[in-house]
């Protein structure tokens, strides 16, 4: 897996529990444009996006597999796995997904247009 630190702090105010993994998804880093979005918009939009950070893990996670992910990952998840959480300590929308929903690590990514 790549460059991840398993320490990082999880501000969301959610643990997840049993085989249950949070995300927070995100958007790859896009050039200028000309058409601007009103921040309620990209956040529903991220939602449908299968690019998500690993925030916390469940501890029944991958029992019979080696993990998939760690905190930190960034990893591509199934387009409408799990459901949109909103952090209680932070306000940061997330997603809960099933462990079984990361299927691929992001080890490269560039910049779009």
């Amino acid at each position: 897996m790549s460059q991840s630190n398993e320490n990082q702090k999880n501000a969301s105010g959610l643990q997840p529990l049993g085989r249950a993994v949070l995300v927070k998804p995100y958007e790859p880093e896009k050039k200028n444009s000309l058409i601007v979005m009103p921040d309620a918009v990209n956040e529903r939009l991220q939602m449908l996006d299968t690019r998500a950070t690993v925030v916390a893990i469940g501890p029944a996670c991958w029992p019979d597999e080696p993990p998939r992910a760690k905190v930190g990952d960034k990893v591509l998840i199934s387009r409408m796995a799990g459901t949109i959480v909103k952090g209680t300590a932070d306000g940061v929308m997330y997603r809960a997904i099933n462990d079984r929903d990361i299927f691929m690590e992001i080890v490269e990514e560039v910049s779009n247009a």
